[in-house]
């Protein structure tokens, strides 16, 4: 079970690296725990595979999903 998790992590990780060529993929990682844990010591150290795997697929949904103009005028 822990391969599944941790090859649909390399791809998921893979994928948002497509999306955000300008990162280092250090920086990726770096973000996508804060996304996970929010922006508290250890986070990094903490971070469970799986917990790493929503904050990817969050993100990625984030990015594919359009802006509107009501987000945009806040």
């Amino acid at each position: 079970m822990k391969i599944v998790v941790e090859d649909e992590l390399l791809e998921s990780l893979a994928e948002l690296r497509r999306a955000l060529p300008t990162m280092r993929l250090g920086q990726l990682i770096a973000n996508m725990s804060t996304v996970a844990k929010g922006a508290v010591p250890g986070a990094i150290w903490d971070l469970e595979d799986e917990e790493l795997l929503t904050a990817i697929r969050w993100q990625l949904e984030q990015l594919s999903s359009p802006v509107t103009s009501e987000e945009t005028s806040d």
